[in-house]
């Protein structure tokens, strides 16, 4: 008997993904990066956390105009009755993602 599963040949594109988390200084996009993680499912890089001083865009819209899609934003919460000096994690995060295209 025979496999029907598909086979990929070396020179099929396999579309992998790449992920930019960005924390701005504000809910807005254009606000400055104050914080930011980097992801790479096509295995080319791998970044690690603090592996750079500057972040990759000055802003969210950057990141927008050099092709990336933003596919999440963090709800705004507004800080409890007492707590708006608290120190805590980055409320705006912005999820940003590329297609990348790698051969089989």
């Amino acid at each position: 008997m025979t496999s029907t599963t598909p086979q990929h040949t070396t020179d099929a594109p396999l579309p992998r993904q790449r992920l930019l988390v960005l924390y701005l200084s504000t809910s807005a996009l254009d606000a400055p990066v104050i914080g930011w993680s980097r992801y790479d499912g096509t295995g080319q890089t791998s970044p690690t956390s603090g592996d750079s001083d500057e972040a990759p865009y000055e802003t969210g819209v950057a990141a927008l105009r050099d092709g990336w899609r933003l596919i999440q934003a963090s709800p705004l919460i507004p800080p409890g009755r007492g707590s708006e000096y608290d120190v805590s994690f980055l409320k705006h995060e912005f999820v940003f993602e590329q297609l990348v295209d790698v051969r089989g």
